[in-house]
């Protein structure tokens, strides 16, 4: 009888170890129908370029013709750039130029933003794809219905409605429209030809130097990044001088990359050419998709 409770409490231990080893948290989170929590994947890309070294001083020369005309010193100065103001260099960071000549004055901005997302279910490509496109909305690039997916899809769909819209109004033979007095169709082609807003922009603003050429107007462009677009604006900088800002945006992964390029002619009769600013612009923002791949 003395050895009894130690029997007892053997027993006891061996009933709690029993029942222990066959339940817990993780027999839960094993069963099926239970989905696995997952990560998103990072970023591509984890830094940014340093934004004044990023432009060769040579391109800086072609976009900043005013450059030429400087001193040694003023143009060493001149070619550094003013860096933007931030408080994360891993997150975003920006240079801009500015050059004055006889004929024009221009400037050059460029911004790098590297996105990240907070939320483990969305990646930071994702998070930046969404940005991207809030810009391109925001942009209202005619054509695209302000609501574009990226490449360019909706801008495409948008012109294929555009086309058929086309061919239901085109009065067939034998339709009552057909008896309209071509004269009356052929007036208010003309008109609307003739008319200042046939060549606006979306904003209402002037359409591009040169607006006829239906690739000068504000568009989602190919082959550049993993999507972009251009912008093309045309304000008054005071009472009557015209200043003209290209814009192109495109993202790259993680990275968002803006590039703004504007001039302002001294002659206040003079309109800022967009084929040129366009091409420039175009072209130093293939420059910078390079810098960042490395």
């Amino acid at each position: 009888m003395a050895y009894v409770p130690g029997v007892a409490l053997l027993a006891a231990l061996a009933v709690g170890c029993s029942a222990g080893s066959g339940g817990g948290a993780s027999d839960a989170d094993s069963k099926p129908g239970n989905p696995a929590v997952t990560t998103a994947p990072p970023g591509k890309y984890r830094t940014l370029p340093a934004p004044c070294r990023a432009v060769p001083d040579s391109t800086l020369k072609d976009l900043l013709p005013g450059i030429a005309q400087l001193s040694r010193q003023q143009q060493e100065k001149a070619l550094r750039g003013a860096a933007t103001i931030t408080y994360d260099t891993d997150r975003k960071v920006g240079c801009s130029w500015k050059s004055t000549a006889p004929d024009s004055s221009r400037n050059l901005t460029i911004d790098f933003e590297r996105v990240v997302s907070y939320d483990p279910a969305v990646s930071d490509e994702d998070r930046a794809r969404a940005l991207y496109v809030k810009k391109e909305n925001a942009a209202e690039l005619p054509g695209t219905g302000g609501g574009s997916p990226e490449k360019g899809k909706g801008a495409t769909a948008s012109a294929g409605g555009e086309e058929k819209e086309k061919e239901k109004e085109t009065p067939k033979p034998g339709d009552d429209q057909g008896s309209a007095d071509p004269s009356a169709s052929s007036s208010a082609s003309s008109s609307a030809a003739s008319s200042p807003s046939a060549s606006a922009t979306a904003s209402g603003d002037p359409g591009p130097s040169g607006s006829g050429d239906e690739d000068l107007r504000p568009r989602v462009l190919d082959g550049l990044g993993d999507a972009a677009f251009l912008d093309d604006l045309l304000t008054r900088a005071g009472s009557t001088a015209q200043h003209r800002t290209v814009s192109v945006v495109f993202r790259t992964s993680n990275v968002l990359v803006t590039v703004r390029y504007g001039e302002q002619p001294t002659l206040v009769t003079k309109v800022p050419d967009s084929k040129e600013l366009q091409e420039k612009a175009r072209s130093l923002a293939r420059k910078l998709a390079e810098v960042i791949s490395g």
